[in-house]
């Protein structure tokens, strides 16, 4: 018997999927267990599994194509299975490796009537043709055009995986051939390139969005005197034991929370959650934005711990094979510009964690000691805070704890 296999919700975060490849081609034998395809999800791409013994016998979404969660994915049954039930029954589109379905746009309103934009949510999605001969146009746009004398294939779609919509008709200006550049100038041709959004991106844009619209922060910046860290660092170099600064703050931030856990904390709504366990987020950029795999229990492993782990799940960032364990349950997080020379910078609090240290580069600038102006080593560090579970005199004890370990690296040693 046919069986029906649905996008599937491989993130807490996910609410659509982008087949990033198909392991399996229609017709090809598949078992309990093998891998069908490839889903990218907001935060990575994920081997998808197949739960059912037969045969591939349609494929719902093409490579490279966006569908939401419990969305037809494929069908898989017995060879030349009759299928057409489960065709008709589904509402999305099915399609098998060279046929394309669509589905048949909604009729446009009366021209008496105003017509408003349904939301994106709401719109029927109408796979591309890949033919020159087909416009990617919603029907409306496509009868505006013809009653304005605008040929379509000449205006650039804005909706939906390039589609053209009305707006992209009612602001588009012909070319007139009269515009003119002065004489003597240079004369350039306008021209640009819409990336669709990915699914990580997405995520990225929606949780900061909430964060920082819906979490009152506040900032608090201190420097830290990195002259100690540095000999530290060199000595360890010299045992050949490779640590980076970035090891140094994990372990010092770690450390820091155990004597101040109101600052490992979260707000949840009705009540603020108390953390008394330490796992630390370590910001890492990758090509599509941002992930942040999570150092657990950061504050009973060694810096040579650390390091090796940061190395690990920063590798596994950047080739997008994190896992949901790698990247879920920190209490606390790390951003770090420095090695890109940014001196000083804020970040946004990384729900569901209440607080985010920003740290920048080191700068050897005059400092005072003992009464004399001399070369110092200086690091700038700002905490984030969210103003509904931390407070400034709780932050700032927080960044003095800090700044002590910080300054006398050792006592990361013990």
């Amino acid at each position: 018997m046919a069986e029906i296999v649905y996008m599937p919700k491989l993130s807490d975060t996910m609410t659509e999927g982008v087949v990033a490849s198909w392991i399996k081609n229609v017709g090809d034998t598949v078992k309990n267990g093998e891998i069908i395809a490839e889903i990218e999800t907001d935060k990575a791409t994920m081997e998808f599994e197949s739960f059912y013994d037969g045969v591939l016998l349609y494929i719902g979404v093409e490579t490279g194509k966006a569908a939401p969660v419990n969305e037809i994915l494929a069908i898989i049954g017995n060879k030349d299975e009759d299928i057409s039930a489960l065709i008709n029954a589904s509402p999305a589109p099915i399609i098998t490796s060279n046929e394309k379905i669509e589905v048949p746009a909604p009729t446009p309103a009366p021209k008496a009537e105003p017509v408003i934009a349904a939301p994106a949510k709401a719109a029927v999605i109408i796979p591309q043709n890949t033919s020159t001969d087909r416009i990617f146009a919603s029907p409306l746009a496509k009868k505006l055009a013809m009653e304005k004398g605008i040929d379509i294939s000449f205006v650039a779609g804005t909706g939906e995986n390039g589609r053209i919509v009305k707006r992209d008709v009612d602001h588009y200006v012909p070319y007139n051939g009269q515009q003119q550049a002065p004489k003597g100038n240079y004369v350039g041709i306008e021209s640009f390139v819409d990336e669709p959004i990915s699914q990580m991106r997405k995520t990225i844009a929606k949780r900061l969005a909430e964060s920082k619209f819906t979490a009152p922060h506040f900032y608090l910046t201190m420097d830290i005197d990195m002259d100690v860290a540095i000999q530290t660092r060199k000595s360890l170099s010299a045992l050949e034991v490779k640590v980076s600064y970035n090891d140094f703050v994990v372990k010092a931030v770690a450390l820091a929370l155990k004597k101040h856990p109101n600052v490992n904390s979260s707000w949840l709504g009705d009540v603020i959650r108390r953390n008394q366990h330490v796992h630390i987020g370590v910001a890492v950029a990758v090509e599509d934005g941002l992930l942040v795999p999570v150092i657990r229990f950061a504050d009973g492993k060694s810096l040579s711990e650390i390091s090796s782990e940061v190395k690990d799940l920063a590798g596994k960032a950047k080739t997008k094979k994190l896992q949901p364990s790698d990247w879920e349950g920190n209490t606390f997080t790390i951003s770090n510009l420095g090695m890109f020379g940014i001196e000083s910078f804020t970040a946004i609090v990384n729900p569901p964690d209440s607080c985010i240290l920003a740290i920048g580069g080191i700068k050897e600038i005059p400092v005072v000691k003992n009464g004399q102006v001399v070369p110092g080593n200086v690091m700038k560090v700002t905490l984030s805070c969210d103003h509904r579970v931390v407070d400034g005199a709780t932050g700032s004890a927080f960044l003095l704890t800090f700044k002590e370990y910080m300054e006398n690296t050792i006592a990361l040693l013990l």
